[in-house]
């Protein structure tokens, strides 16, 4: 049974910075392509960063250069740095494992970020 912890979230003011992070355990699953997703209220959930097990990450339009995604292939962990974060980024963020070919997935509970002031 793959499992999926995020932490890391929670207030900061707009121009701040929060590290999220994103633990898997229980399968080698977490091999996988590892994703971020954030979802607001009311609107679809999105694909914020991605990466697989050797590869480099991508991130959506929106990030232009302010969040780093790395990987830790040995601990199974993913990590989100965000800066320079703006009110619009405030959602709650999932971590997401997923097998491109078959289409298994499994999700975090997800962590809150309020980017407000």
């Amino acid at each position: 049974q793959v499992h999926l912890v995020e932490s890391g979230g929670g207030l900061v003011q707009p121009g701040g910075s929060v590290r999220l992070s994103c633990a898997c355990s229980g399968s080698p699953f977490c091999m996988k392509l590892m994703t971020w997703y954030r979802q607001v209220p009311g609107k679809q959930r999105e694909a914020v960063a991605s990466i697989g097990f050797l590869s480099t990450p991508i991130y959506a339009n929106f990030v232009k250069g302010r969040f780093t995604l790395n990987r830790d292939n040995i601990e199974n962990t993913m990590d989100l740095q965000m800066n320079n974060l703006q009110p619009e980024d405030s959602a709650i963020y999932f971590c997401n494992v997923r097998d491109s070919r078959s289409g298994t997935e499994y999700w975090g509970q997800g962590t809150q970020v309020l980017v407000s002031s």
